[in-house]
């Protein structure tokens, strides 16, 4: 673990908008499982790149285009020894977690037989359920549900009966969004390598906030965003193991993904620029390689365990308040989903907002999840390490100024 004196003080000071106020009121930030905030580390490294060394990739043998070209194919070789992926080759670069995972429904989905089936759950983002619905409606494909217990986690039995020999694709979030349920992957992934399937894993609300190794869970594809982990808007990252992406077409075709191209057919580029079709996202390459640096001086044990204490603490908390009812088990990421009695999600985000709060409230992208649990909305508060335990007591203060408005 990285020997770092966790100094709130001093860390808060890297992020120039937690200084902001809102309506006269000192800004708490609790929407980090929507896009966390970014220190000037990040702020300043794109800065650089476009005053210094803005220049398209690949293309030229001039120093600004060998610059640009070096800090972007470096950013990739950062990802790669964040996550233990091995090679830059592995790595390929989106502009999201979405954009990873569509890229993983069009390709994998292509050579499947009619009735192959697909395993994804019920807690799944719209982002890890919709692309696999869709194409499995056109291919003529079966989606299967793994079901969600009373607490809030995958129900072992539905695992076991929905992971079956004509299972050839399971994906599966590693942490919710909305409940908090942190999945065991690599369970889940033997489960799918014994029926011969290929596991994707859903990784844009674990990579911020735990150490996460893809060669120990044995994920075939791992998907996560930039801008959830410090980083900026407009980057994602999608891992595959090298021989599968080998035999992968492309989802997207153009310049820069090919080798050769004559008027009859096209060989394609090597990996990962096979998949990285166009102009790419440089200076976002560049604050994402500048965001990774801030993590690891940081440490994601330390990360982890900075969320952990004000998730907990904010579990006890709300439980202190009547009428609070919270989704989801408390072994959980940082994420707390709850409602306030019979007030609407929105209302309770906008009072929340006249505080200075700003809180996520809505279906979050899992309108069949809301099914499931049987609310139409919820209100939901996320964390991170530049979070403190006194914006947590004035969090739950304010959520008594909610029930003092609606007289509950």
């Amino acid at each position: 673990m990285p020997k770092t004196n966790f100094e709130i003080k001093n860390i808060r000071k890297d992020f120039p908008i937690l200084s902001r106020k809102i309506r006269g009121k000192q800004l708490i930030y609790f929407d980090s499982a929507a896009t966390s905030q970014k220190p000037k580390q990040v702020i300043e490294a794109m800065e650089d790149y476009y005053k210094n060394h803005n220049a398209n990739i690949h293309r030229s043998i001039h120093t600004l285009g060998e610059e640009a070209t070096e800090a972007y194919e470096k950013a990739h070789e950062k990802v790669a020894d964040f996550i233990n992926a091995g090679s830059y080759q592995n790595i390929v670069f989106t502009k999201n977690t979405t954009e990873s995972l569509n890229l993983l429904a069009y390709s994998l989905t292509a050579d499947l037989k009619k009735g192959d089936e697909i395993v994804i759950s019920q807690m799944e983002h719209h982002s890890n359920l919709v692309p696999w619905q869709q194409l499995a409606k056109q291919r003529g494909l079966k989606l299967e549900f793994i079901k969600i217990d009373e607490e809030g986690k995958l129900d072992e039995e539905s695992i076991n009966e929905s992971i079956t020999k004509k299972t050839k694709i399971v994906s599966i979030m590693h942490v919710s969004n909305v409940l908090g349920t942190i999945n065991d992957i690599k369970k889940i992934g033997n489960i799918a390598h014994e029926n011969n399937a290929l596991m994707v894993v859903d990784g844009a609300q674990s990579i911020p906030h735990m150490p996460v190794d893809v060669k120990k869970i044995d994920a075939d594809f791992y998907a996560f965003s930039g801008h959830k982990m410090l980083g900026p808007t407009g980057i994602g990252v999608l891992y595959g193991k090298r021989e599968l992406l080998e035999n992968m077409q492309p989802f997207l075709y153009g310049g820069e993904m090919i080798r050769e191209v004559k008027f009859e057919d096209t060989k394609f580029n090597d990996l990962p620029w096979k998949f990285e079709a166009g102009t790419m996202n440089i200076a976002e390459a560049v604050g994402l390689d500048a965001a990774i640096d801030y993590l690891k001086k940081i440490g994601m044990e330390n990360i982890q365990k900075k969320d952990k204490e004000l998730t907990n603490y904010t579990f006890e908390k709300l439980k202190e308040i009547k009428d609070v009812k919270i989704y989801g088990p408390k072994e959980r990421g940082a994420v707390v989903s709850f409602n306030v009695d019979e007030i609407h999600a929105h209302d309770v985000s906008q009072i929340l907002d006249s505080e200075g709060i700003a809180i996520r409230a809505g279906h979050h992208c899992c309108m069949p999840l809301m099914g499931v649990l049987k609310a139409h909305a919820a209100a939901r508060a996320s964390f991170y390490f530049y979070n403190t335990k006194d914006e947590i007591d004035k969090f739950a203060n304010a959520l008594g100024k909610v029930k003092k408005v609606f007289r509950v």
